[in-house]
């Protein structure tokens, strides 16, 4: 979910994530991860913006994760591979503060392969940065602060005086999302007005996500539920033809104890 909430701000705030990363309001356009190689790539926090002469490549995490030196290395002999004569810049941006080492990796080594890329931790970073544009308001609450709580009303504030409605809706949604990593629940419904953000696109994202989850642990639980009762069925109709306990359980993949609870059931009746 949080990832899905940086990948929104980085697709439709580019001017204001260029502006942070890079230095300069760079004029970026969405790359496609599948055109850097014809193999599959999943990766939900994987995010790919291009210039004319620039790929600015952004991981964000929610906590540290030791596979990331490599990829970072694959997608940079990926994008050299597409565009060689594109410079790369390769940014991890980790969300939630920890202790964990992994968090400090900057590089990956294999014996004379040495490859380098950026971190930030956004706890580390300062909290006045990330107000300077709506894209970047989100990530406020998660910056290097003594109180979350009153940067979070700092940027309810800043979102009040946002004067695209929809643009309004989705920062109010993604601020209020991201400070759940560091803030209770309770304390962000009473900073943001829930009927706001019920009216994002962010939100209803989600919800259309989750009733799709919904809908297919329903089918699965239905499912194996049938197939249950289907085994049952057969294992006491076996026990009342008279087929023994180890033959059940072989045939109907039940455990030899769960045939004789079978049994007894029956025979109780």
């Amino acid at each position: 979910m949080y990832d899905n909430i940086c990948k929104y701000l980085a697709e439709n705030f580019q001017a204001d994530l260029a502006t942070w990363l890079l230095g300069s309001p760079v004029e970026l356009t969405e790359l496609s991860p599948t055109e850097l190689s014809n193999e599959p790539i999943r990766a939900d926090s994987l995010i790919l913006l291009q210039s004319e002469n620039l790929i600015l490549h952004i991981e964000f995490q929610t906590d540290g994760n030791k596979n990331i030196p490599f990829r970072m290395l694959d997608y940079r002999v990926r994008g050299y591979r597409r565009f060689p004569d594109k410079e790369m810049r390769q940014v991890v941006i980790y969300l939630r503060k920890t202790d964990s080492e992994l968090v400090h990796e900057n590089s990956f080594r294999l014996n004379k392969t040495h490859h380098k890329f950026e971190v930030i931790r956004l706890w580390e970073q300062p909290t006045e940065q990330f107000m300077t544009a709506p894209g970047l308001l989100p990530f406020a609450v998660l910056s290097q602060t003594e109180d979350p709580t009153m940067v979070l009303s700092q940027v309810a504030e800043a979102v009040e005086k946002i004067k695209d409605q929809q643009q309004q809706r989705d920062i109010a949604a993604a601020s209020s999302i991201l400070a759940g990593l560091v803030l209770n629940r309770n304390v962000i419904k009473k900073i943001f007005r829930s009927e706001i953000m019920r009216e994002s696109v962010i939100y209803q994202d989600i919800l259309e996500e989750g009733e799709a989850k919904g809908e297919a642990r329903g089918k699965a639980e239905g499912e194996a539920k049938g197939k249950a009762e289907t085994t049952r069925k057969l294992a006491i109709n076996l026990l009342r033809i008279g087929m023994n306990l180890e033959q059940i359980a072989e045939v109907t993949e039940l455990s030899v104890e769960q045939v004789r609870a079978l049994q007894q059931e029956i025979q109780s009746l």
